[in-house]
């Protein structure tokens, strides 16, 4: 028997094996994925974002928590737990010391980053280099780590951990940490989520998966069917407008497409639907998936001319190019007139000021249903460029309800000794929305916390400063 069980292998188990050994527990991290294939959706992030109140080495400026705490609300609706946001916003400010210990090293942003430069930062090698400094850290420490160790259900004696099984092999442990991801690999749950829409399609067949195909919701559907409190939409997620060609699994953020807010965005039927300027990219883009998978065929298509080009991060994919706007309704498979009417409005009602793509310009549309709040520009300088988009899933925000404990409770009553942490309680924190890095943030936090606080239930004091005035 171990001390501590820890089930999942991206950033917020390893941030919970991590402190329950420190602590001086005995961990055992089960991850179901192969080796090569370690970390789950943390393989593919760049950052965390993190609340400071003045310059701190990679942040520029100042980011206090009350300006956190509001780009939150936004986006999310008011859909979130204040007192469990705020807990994330204030341990963003102190961990990266703890981060650098482990070997996390971090870099300035870089020039296509430029939106978030003072509010998020980035690691030096992305999230592969921080998932391996993690692990390294975690066999330097004597962490037990098993590849390909899915866990195919638990054993509990009421709200208490006793025991989960792999296979046949039975797995005991004083204290365990639920960190294994949302459903998002599940297509089955997340066409029940979705269900069929007026056309008749399942919206769910054409979702693209943007991380790992390990997110299954195994743990989270057991925990469920056994009574634990749950917290969230089902349709609810990070999921992004990506470009249709990216692969089913894995294309990670290569394959997002940030030129959004610089032109146009049109549905199959070549009609707006949606404001493409209403805030700067790295607080609207997560938005853009959940719209585009409400259009018919779940797709879209991003509209730009030659006066964008060089003001976005360059997609991995080039898009299709032509000289006429009339040629590239075609090259799109798009009715050519319709587009052509969609762009003369948009052009025509467009009041052009200050064009600043660095800011919130004065540019914006009048009399035009959706409108464009910033940076509109007539689409008049060829060459035009376009690219289809698909909804790209990053993980579900259905999840285990819990408290600043991060216990995971059964008809409102914390379990002793099952703690939860990552994207399977995110939703929490987010209920809809998001806003570049704060993924991040939640998982660190609480991953932190629970592990610190499942070596505590196995019999070990933790010295982690931030568990008890943070999470108090």
């Amino acid at each position: 028997m171990v001390d501590v069980l820890v089930m999942g292998g991206g950033n917020a188990a390893l941030c919970a094996a991590l402190m329950a050994r420190e602590a001086g527990a005995s961990v055992l991290l089960l991850e179901a994925a192969p080796r090569a294939w370690r970390g789950g959706n943390s393989m593919h992030v760049r950052n965390l974002r993190c609340m400071h109140d003045a310059p701190q080495d990679v942040l520029v400026e100042a980011y206090p928590e009350e300006e956190f705490w509001q780009d939150l609300l936004k986006v999310t609706g008011g859909k979130t737990d204040e007192a469990l946001a705020r807990l994330v916003i204030r341990a963003s400010g102190t961990c990266r010391p703890w981060m650098r210990k482990h070997g996390v090293r971090f870099q300035p942003s870089l020039s296509g980053a430029l939106h978030v430069a003072r509010t998020n930062a980035f690691f030096m090698g992305g999230g592969k280099a921080l998932v391996n400094a993690y692990y390294r850290s975690a066999r330097a420490l004597g962490v037990q780590v098993r590849y390909e160790a899915p866990v195919d259900r638990l054993e509990m004696d009421g709200e208490r951990f006793v025991a989960a099984w792999v296979g046949g092999e039975r797995i005991t442990a004083r204290s365990a940490v639920v960190a294994s991801g949302g459903f998002e690999s599940n297509r089955d749950w997340l066409r029940q989520a979705w269900g069929q829409n007026a056309q008749g399609e399942w919206p769910a067949d054409n979702f693209l998966i943007r991380g790992t195909r390990f997110n299954t919701g195994v743990l989270l559907k057991q925990l469920m069917d056994l009574g634990a409190d749950t917290i969230g939409d089902a349709t609810q997620a990070h999921m992004v407008a990506i470009d249709a060609r990216a692969p089913l699994y894995d294309g990670g953020i290569c394959t997002r497409l940030d030129c959004v807010s610089l032109g146009l965005v049109l549905n199959r039927e070549a009609r707006r639907f949606y404001d493409e300027g209403e805030d700067f990219w790295p607080k609207r883009y997560a938005i853009w998936g959940r719209l585009v998978a409400q259009q018919p065929g779940q797709i879209g298509y991003s509209i730009i001319d030659a006066k964008a080009v060089g003001r976005f991060m360059p997609p991995v994919f080039d898009g299709v190019q032509a000289e006429s706007l009339p040629e590239l309704a075609r090259l799109l498979g798009l009715e050519v007139g319709q587009f052509t009417a969609t762009v003369a409005a948009y052009n025509a009602a467009c009041r052009v000021g200050q064009f600043d793509h660095t800011r919130l310009d004065d540019c914006h549309t009048e009399g035009l249903s959706p409108p464009k709040t910033h940076w509109a520009l007539p689409l008049d300088t060829p060459p035009y460029f376009g690219y289809a988009l698909k909804p790209g899933v990053t993980f579900t925000y259905l999840g285990l309800k819990v408290d600043a404990s991060t216990a995971v409770r059964f008809g409102g009553q914390p379990s002793p000794n099952l703690f939860a942490a990552g994207e399977v309680m995110a939703g929490n924190v987010l209920g809809q929305g998001y806003t570049a890095g704060v993924g991040m943030s939640i998982g660190t936090a609480f991953g932190r916390i629970a592990g610190a606080r499942a070596a505590n239930a196995a019999g070990h004091a933790s010295d982690f400063e931030g568990v008890d005035h943070v999470a108090a």
